[in-house]
């Protein structure tokens, strides 16, 4: 499973004009599944997401996590991440799970982060979504589970 976490102050998902997804302070979250991905790689996923100290304590050091913060985790599905660019000009997706597969870990993993914290936000698996964000710091962190 890969994922691209940003901290953001703001984040938005819409889609076909309508919002569909929003947050505050927290963390915008692209996650594409990979083939050989299963429940195990969502659920590490969802505990280094709430884990993760990317957020700055008292002395302006990043050591609170977004569960600390009481932040938000706007997560979006994007396959896109497995993009293979070796050779030639046009990505290849072939490294992304299938549909089927793909939603299946795209919701557990929506799933696990509701059971565990407060304010989770959502975009819609296989939409064209546009995403707005204000990322904070700039603070962008790439993951990898397999």
């Amino acid at each position: 499973m890969i994922a691209l976490l940003q901290r953001v102050s703001q984040a938005r998902v819409t889609v076909a004009g309508e919002v569909v997804g929003e947050i505050g302070t927290g963390l915008l979250v692209l996650v594409c599944a990979e083939p050989q991905d299963s429940l195990l790689q969502a659920g590490k996923l969802v505990d280094k997401l709430l884990r993760l100290r990317l957020f700055a304590d008292e002395a302006g050091k990043m050591n609170r996590s977004v569960v600390d913060v009481q932040g938000g985790l706007l997560i979006v599905s994007q396959f896109t991440l497995a993009a293979d660019v070796s050779s030639g000009n046009r990505p290849g997706f072939s490294g992304a799970a299938g549909p089927e597969l793909g939603r299946t870990l795209y919701e557990a993993v929506l799933r696990l982060a509701r059971e565990r914290h407060a304010m989770v936000a959502a975009g819609v698996f296989g939409a064209d979504m546009q995403v707005s964000l204000v990322n904070n710091g700039p603070v962008t962190i790439p993951l990898r589970f397999s």
